[in-house]
């Protein structure tokens, strides 16, 4: 199959850019904000960019009510129990546990937390296939 378009940048729109960039350094990505707009380009050269929502309006006529939605964007993350150590650190930092760190189905150590704005940041683990199974059960739930 050839693919004619592929993608080479996710931009989110933020409620506060600096609280953003706060929560962004924290996996590791070196970002300054100028102005109201900040971005990184990853070594493999896809790009992640935040916007500021005004500054989203001045670009985007269509831009929306901010409402993160169900997106999930996924990180990678080196070794298994980096997964529930940076996921820590991210709900000790104050940011929202989705989902608590556990093996999933595919074979990824895997959790989910909210950076400031509700989207949901997946932090995975490479696969493993002696950690793989089926069928899917349940993720845990995180005790409230």
């Amino acid at each position: 199959m050839t693919v004619r378009f592929i993608p080479e940048q996710i931009n989110l729109v933020v409620r506060d850019i600096e609280a953003s960039v706060a929560f962004y350094r924290l996996l590791g990505w070196e970002m300054d904000a100028t102005g109201p707009h900040a971005s990184i380009v990853f070594p493999n050269g896809f790009g992640f960019d935040l916007d500021q929502h005004e500054f989203a309006k001045q670009w985007n006529s269509g831009t929306p009510d901010l409402n993160a939605g169900s997106v999930v964007v996924c990180v990678t993350v080196p070794e298994r129990d980096e997964v529930d150590v940076l996921w820590q650190r991210l709900v000790d930092a104050g940011y929202g546990a989705r989902q608590m760190p556990y093996d999933a189905f595919w074979g990824s150590r895997f959790a989910v937390i909210d950076d400031p704005d509700g989207y949901q940041i997946g932090l995975r683990s490479p696969r493993s296939d002696e950690h793989r199974f089926w069928p899917p059960s349940d993720a845990p739930r995180h005790p409230t």
